[in-house]
């Protein structure tokens, strides 16, 4: 495991660390390339503030500090420049637009909320409604149609505790459109360390049966969380029972993003 790209920052609120003792941890651990994603600014109305992200004020101190510490680290380990993001039909171009002001490299898809933060549901708790589940799956379907992200984080947050069928239903068609878009499923360290209920054993099974591709994703909120997983033995057992390989988990990014985001942004204001 030489890469990891789901790392965050203390500007989300929730993770402790300066990102030159994640870039060191990484470089301890072994890694080649470190790429930093922490949860995207929305341009969300003034009354609302997020305790979960950075406000697009950051910006600026975000992008240039991993930008100074990309080219002071670049003979000892790649690092990159993202966002782990949220799809929306309400923000997601808005942001889109602002983010690409700035250095970037890539984005990652973590959808939390349906339809998003502010009017929506946090899909982590537990939830029987199959109407939220599959708002859930068309969102995510719909994200990853857009061309723009690099692979699906924690693709079994959605805690749905109803019926098998409606849930291996709708995560059938999660795990086709990305198969067929080829874009890998994460498999979630931060749930092995924080004992969540994710990663979900039935999804990465069917997942693992379909076919699909796979990346392992540290979820970094403080440094120490950068390991391996030869550094998590419920995380090695996990892989191996479900028939997941990952490899060096080394992502091929070779299309300038902004490019792709430009020609998005084009391709949707005149389909407005």
């Amino acid at each position: 495991m030489l890469a990891n790209y789901h790392t965050h920052t203390v500007r989300c609120n929730h993770a402790v660390g300066t990102e030159r003792e994640y870039i060191e941890a990484a470089i301890k651990a072994g890694f080649k390339t470190l790429g930093f994603s922490d949860h995207v600014p929305q341009p969300y109305p003034e009354r609302f503030v997020s305790g979960i992200r950075m406000s697009m004020e950051e910006l600026p101190d975000y992008t240039e500090t991993l930008s100074a510490l990309k080219e002071e680290y670049r003979d000892r380990i790649e690092i990159l420049i993202g966002y782990e993001v949220e799809y929306t039909h309400k923000y997601f171009q808005p942001m889109l637009k602002e983010i690409c002001k700035f250095p970037i490299d890539y984005m990652i898809l973590g959808q939390h909320y349906v339809p998003d933060e502010i009017e929506g549901h946090y899909v982590g708790m537990p939830t029987d409604s199959e109407e939220l589940l599959k708002a859930y799956a068309d969102l995510v379907i719909e994200g990853m149609e857009t061309g723009l992200f690099a692979y699906l984080a924690h693709p079994d947050l959605i805690n749905f505790v109803g019926s098998e069928r409606a849930y291996r239903h709708q995560m059938t068609r999660i795990i086709e459109a990305a198969t067929e878009l080829g874009i890998p499923l994460e498999v979630n360290i931060y749930g092995f360390v924080d004992r969540r209920h994710y990663p979900c054993e039935r999804f990465f099974r069917l997942a693992a049966e379909m076919g699909a591709e796979f990346i392992v994703g540290c979820d970094a909120h403080k440094p120490e969380m950068l390991v391996t997983t030869d550094g998590i033995p419920p995380l090695k057992r996990f892989l191996k029972g479900c028939g997941i390989t990952v490899g060096d988990n080394v992502l091929h990014m070779t299309v300038d993003f902004k490019a792709k985001a430009a020609a998005y942004l084009e391709k949707n204001a005149v389909l407005q």
